[in-house]
């Protein structure tokens, strides 16, 4: 199975009581899948994952696996701070039914690159031969994948893609280039997408792809014809998306655009907390301006 094009970052949706609401992701799935995305990815960062117990992380991959009904593959994440832990979390997504794995560190202490490599090999091997998606965000991590580790992780041969969500878009074209068509590269909300799919990446990973899905497959099909004029009159509207993605809270920003859309994702899982009424009312501004409301 091979992976491209737009693959949101789905949200958790949560109750009254903080359980997740199983209904409701059910819809954002099908709505999703209606609109034509290529892919889903439960428990990237704006799904929450850091405030999820084991459990809670398995319903919404499960939920996910059963509304998608195998229309595409679903890549679940993957995050702990111990290599048994994520061995445990990669077995369990395998066995719900996961078409792939999103591998995730979390670190408390500094985790040398020895430390780091040994982490995505465990998940990989635990993997049964489905496919990895490396995700590095340095902004929330303590331990990055370094160029070296990323380039010796490429020869592991399920670990197939890479997620990099720096801010450096040069550092996904040295990615490119060390690991000589092994690994391939997906945008995240920290870049342009399509300068990242100019340099040679193949699809979009990220949040903001939940409430612009329609929009953001229209980039992709640009941009694989090769139209890059109407690849940019599309993205530059777009971008506004992912400006306002980065001005706030990730999942708050998230949640408050779908709540604005009629899915009632619930709010941020405390402790974080809910927009104001004059983010939301930003928000919806963007949203209008892109034709997503």
């Amino acid at each position: 199975m091979t992976f491209h094009g737009v693959f949101p970052y789905l949200v958790s949706p949560t109750d009254e009581l903080g359980g997740v609401n199983m209904p409701v992701l059910g819809d954002l799935v099908e709505h999703l899948v209606a609109n034509g995305v290529h892919g889903l990815a439960p428990l990237g960062s704006t799904g929450e994952f850091a405030y999820l117990s084991d459990q809670q992380r398995l319903d919404v991959v499960r939920t996910t696996i059963a509304a998608n009904r195998g229309r595409v593959p679903v890549v679940a994440g993957v995050a702990s701070t111990s290599i048994r832990h994520a061995v445990q979390q990669t077995e369990a997504m395998v066995e719900a039914g996961a078409d792939g794995i999103l591998a995730i560190l979390e670190a408390y202490f500094p985790i040398r690159d020895d430390g780091v490599e040994a982490y995505f090999t465990a998940i990989a091997h635990a993997a049964r031969g489905r496919p990895v998606v490396l995700y590095t965000n340095p902004q929330f991590q303590r331990s990055d994948l370094s160029l070296p580790v990323i380039e010796r992780l490429s020869r592991i041969d399920n670990i197939r893609y890479i997620k990099d969500a720096s801010t450096n878009t040069g550092r996904l074209l040295s990615i490119i280039e060390r690991t000589k068509g092994r690994l391939d590269v997906f945008a995240a909300s920290a870049h342009i997408p399509a300068c990242v799919l100019m340099i040679g990446g193949l699809g979009w990973m990220a949040g903001p792809a939940c409430i612009v899905p329609r929009q953001s497959i229209a980039l992709y099909e640009a941009a694989k014809a090769g139209d890059w004029p109407r690849a940019m009159d599309l993205q530059r509207p777009l971008w506004r998306v992912n400006e306002i993605f980065a001005k706030y809270s990730i999942a708050a920003c998230i949640k408050a655009a779908l709540e604005l859309q009629g899915f009632a994702v619930g709010a941020p899982i405390p402790p974080q907390e809910p927009l104001s009424e004059d983010a939301r009312a930003e928000i919806a501004q963007v949203l209008r301006g892109v034709g997503a409301l």
